[in-house]
């Protein structure tokens, strides 16, 4: 019997596959030479023989056929993936890598990988023609062996599939166009895109927001529909490129109807692929925004205007309350001068400073709330976020309130702390609260009534802080209004003073600090407010302790010689208030600048020991001197206070950024200031003695 050669085999199983009429294998075993011939001349198939490097030997007359070269064009020249799509190659070489666990080159490795192994492969494939035309086709991949089993080469045989694939294309695209039609979407556009970006299909949506029909749009390039300028920057191919190669695309902006006007669009396309990952073309989803833009707008002018008018109200509040403090500083300044001057004042004197003090203070209250309550609403108000012992703070808060209680014949009972009670939240803002709950427990109360203060745990992480007082009693339509601003709930011609902010700047501070506030009241029996804020751990502190000596008072005053202040101050009232301040004080003589400059060149002139520093001055402004001064070696360490009008929050966190060591406003408290500036003596005199060479 005559053996079988391998290219028989191999034309035999790959006859059978591609569609030739099955014969048994031995009849084709001794037909195989006319077989051989037969297809090897065949127009209806591709023949392509290669060696084991892929280069092509054999190229038969079905192969010249379909890809328009000659066999001597390719024959030695070339591998059957030079007339292959270069993108099916890196998708089919990363799919039979993700599948077999190796690295697989997008070449011809990629057509033979499977035979290669023995493993039967027929796969679709596009061919490119010499003309760079194209067509798909079903492949047949064989590896060619020796009867001792090397691979000598490999058999590649192919069938045009044109037809097929155009049927199967247009029932896909049918069943496609079948489904938008049953979705009947009119809201937005769906347009399909073939790979080129030219129209498959139109809704009804894409009708009513383009104003094209159907039959006069479909097969015309996306890019009909975008503006001469983005044509001119390529825009539509950038955006087939960016859904190809990431999926998908998303644009805002403008597009142009048939008739040429223009409207605001969001567009997202998304590209479509087969089971292969093919490119099929792209899926473009249209939504027409111009109305939407347009309200978007003037919300957003709106928006600006209200942020402009809330922006211009707060620097006008802002400003204001510096004029206002001004002046106040120097009444009230004054006023302490003479209420502990020497000899002391008359007692008729006396009353009238009394009167000058209390109403100048209630005047910066009235001041201070107003300001707060402009920061809180503009959103500026700055606050820390600090474990604050409640022990401490009501402890503050009584000391603070209790002359006043006893003044009126009101007990106050505060809660003892057996542990430490810790709430997140700033230190100053919480005393601030409860001082105003306080005062208002006291002027609302009874002749001789009483104040209880509570503090309990709540669920969810809270602490409860409660004031509760004797008084009236508020009636549930009062209790409606209590937290209007400027609503005094008919106490306006009381004899108790107030403005109706105090408690909505505390509720706001409240919440601004994630808490919450309520009340309690029973018309006859009295009113309870109670707040919850976020309980805490206890801190953990550094107790490095200073050392007793390092105390401020003892180290200002107990020095022999004495010390120079330098006050920078442009305000004639101002400098006249603390040059009267600093007489009173053997210990200190006051040099004083009218202006920044001044200040400067009197400061490295004379090194003195501590500086009081206004911020609005003439020429340079007092953080500008700050900077000049740290910046010398010879006035870098001299304690610099800062004295202003300017007391927002902002402002005093500025400063202090700056590197005052203190930053007090406006109006002065004479014993705050006098502390202040002996605390600045205590260092100046610790830097002296720990650097004599430099004093």
């Amino acid at each position: 019997m005559q053996s079988k050669s391998p290219i028989s085999a191999v034309l035999a199983r790959d006859t059978d596959q591609v569609g030739l009429a099955k014969v048994r294998v031995d009849e084709l075993i001794v037909k195989s030479g006319a077989l051989q011939q037969a297809i090897l001349n065949s127009a209806n198939f591709s023949v392509i023989a290669t060696d084991e490097k892929g280069i092509v030997q054999l190229f038969n007359a079905g192969a010249e056929i379909m890809l328009g070269y000659a066999a001597a064009d390719v024959v030695d020249r070339i591998t059957p993936a030079e007339i292959s799509d270069p993108q099916e190659l890196r998708v089919r070489a990363t799919a039979l890598s993700k599948e077999h666990g190796t690295a697989i080159t997008p070449g011809f490795e990629a057509l033979v990988f499977k035979a290669a192994r023995g493993i039967e492969d027929i796969y679709e494939l596009t061919y490119i023609r010499k003309d760079k035309s194209r067509f798909p086709a079903i492949v047949s991949v064989t590896a060619l062996r020796t009867d001792q089993g090397p691979i000598i080469g490999y058999l590649l045989i192919a069938t045009d599939n044109t037809v097929r694939k155009d049927v199967e294309d247009k029932r896909l695209w049918a069943e496609e166009s079948f489904q938008l039609m049953v979705e009947s979407v009119t809201d937005c556009a769906i347009i399909m895109l073939d790979q080129a970006g030219r129209v498959k299909s139109w809704n009804t949506g894409a009708q009513r927001i383009q104003g094209y029909d159907a039959k006069e749009i479909i097969g015309q390039h996306n890019s009909r529909f975008f503006s001469n300028e983005d044509i001119a920057i390529n825009k539509p191919e950038r955006a087939l490129q960016e859904a190809d190669a990431v999926g998908r695309s998303e644009d805002n902006g403008w597009r142009v109807r048939k008739d040429g006007s223009a409207f605001w669009a969001n567009v997202v396309m998304t590209a479509i692929r087969d089971s292969a990952g093919v490119l099929r073309g792209y899926a473009t989803l249209e939504r027409d925004m111009s109305e939407r833009r347009r309200v978007e707008a003037e919300l957003n002018q709106a928006k600006a205007t209200a942020e402009a008018a809330n922006l211009a109200k707060s620097e006008f509040l802002s400003s204001m309350s510096h004029e206002l403090r001004t002046p106040l500083n120097a009444i009230l300044g004054f006023a302490q001068l003479m209420e502990s001057d020497v000899p002391a004042p008359s007692p008729g004197q006396k009353i009238s400073i009394d009167q000058i003090l209390q109403a100048g203070w209630y005047l910066l209250a009235l001041i201070n709330e107003v300001l707060d309550l402009s920061l809180i609403e503009s959103g500026k108000l700055s606050l820390s976020s600090e474990k604050v012992s409640l022990e401490e703070v009501l402890t503050d808060c009584r000391m603070m309130m209790e002359p006043l209680a006893q003044k009126r014949g009101i007990t106050m009972t505060f809660p003892k702390f057996e542990a430490p009670c810790f709430v997140m939240a700033d230190r100053t803002r919480v005393r601030q609260i409860l001082v105003n709950l306080l005062s208002n427990a006291i002027k609302y109360n009874r002749v001789n009534g009483s104040i209880v203060v509570e503090c309990v745990a709540r669920p969810l992480g809270y602490i409860r802080l409660s004031v509760a007082d004797t008084g009236l009693g508020l009636t549930a339509e009062k209790l409606a209004q209590l937290f209007q601003p400027f609503n005094r709930l008919g106490q306006e011609d009381g004899a108790e003073q107030g403005t109706g902010i105090g408690l909505v700047v505390t509720k706001r501070l409240v919440e601004v600090m994630n808490g919450t506030i309520g009340v309690d009241s029973t018309v006859g029996s009295g009113t309870k407010f109670w707040i919850d804020l976020v309980a805490t751990t206890a801190p953990r502190h550094d107790f490095t302790q200073m050392p007793a000596e390092t105390n401020a008072e003892t180290l200002a005053r107990a020095a022999g010689p004495v010390r120079t202040v330098l006050y920078v101050e442009d305000n004639p009232a101002n400098l006249k208030l603390v040059t009267m301040l600093i007489a009173r004080r053997k210990d200190l003589r006051l040099l004083t600048a009218e202006n920044g400059n001044l200040g400067v060149e009197l400061a490295q002139a004379h090194k003195p020991d501590v500086i009081l520093m206004d911020i609005n001055l003439p020429g340079i402004s007092g953080l500008k001197v700050l900077s000049i001064l740290s910046k010398d070696d010879a006035t870098a360490n001299i304690p610099m206070i800062a004295l202003s009008a300017n007391a927002g929050p902002r402002d005093i966190e500025r400063g202090l950024e700056a590197g005052f060591l203190r930053y007090l406003t406006k109006p002065i408290k004479v014993d705050v200031l006098m502390e202040t500036l002996d605390l600045g003596l205590a260092l100046a005199a610790t830097h002296k003695s720990l650097h004599p060479k430099a004093a």
